[in-house]
């Protein structure tokens, strides 16, 4: 059984669906104009319904299409590192189209993920991963309250061949009352 269960997360400013292959054009679209960064991972839009393939074919992994209220996707993010016996999940490999960055959008999935994990899930924490260069994500996950457990160097090879330096956060279950509160504070 995959935990967490694939399951819907309404908000105000995103929906955050199970995704499944009747994503993939539309995300497509949302890819094509947010090119390729060395230190990060998106999918080109050719190879979207292989990846869509991929996140949910992996048994540590639940993945979710971020969609408008409208219900036009928007992006992925997922659960993923799930381990169930120590009650943690690391919400990551999240990518949003141009159109919904700097918008409500990323700060209403992450209230919504995080909601569910410590609420429903009853995690212990939440993790954050990224590279150590990325300083777009990292600046994204420290709004959100997220603390900085560390770097672990040279820690996986990246696509280019390089070595990835990953900065890891995380938020506590003892952090989410706070944590809670302020995000739910940066939403209108």
């Amino acid at each position: 059984m995959t935990w967490p269960a694939p399951v819907i997360l309404t908000g105000r400013h995103v929906t955050l669906t199970p995704l499944t292959q009747a994503h993939a054009a539309d995300l497509s679209d949302a890819a094509a104009d947010l090119g390729q960064l060395w230190y990060t991972s998106i999918p080109a839009p050719a190879d979207m319904a292989k990846e869509i393939d991929r996140r949910n074919s992996l048994p540590d992994m639940t993945a979710f299409c971020v969609q408008t209220p409208d219900g036009t996707p928007v992006g992925m993010t997922t659960y993923m590192n799930c381990d169930p016996e120590n009650m943690r999940v690391e919400i990551g490999s999240t990518w949003l189209g141009k159109s919904v960055q700097r918008s409500f959008v990323n700060t209403n999935a992450k209230l919504l993920l995080l909601s569910h994990a410590f609420e429903t899930l009853d995690c212990i924490a939440v993790e954050f991963r990224t590279h150590r260069l990325n300083q777009q994500s990292r600046r994204a996950i420290e709004r959100l309250g997220a603390q900085l457990d560390g770097i672990l160097r040279a820690h996986m090879v990246s696509p280019n061949g390089t070595l990835r330096d990953t900065a890891v956060y995380s938020i506590t279950s003892a952090d989410w009352p706070v944590t809670k509160a302020h995000l739910k504070a940066k939403l209108p």
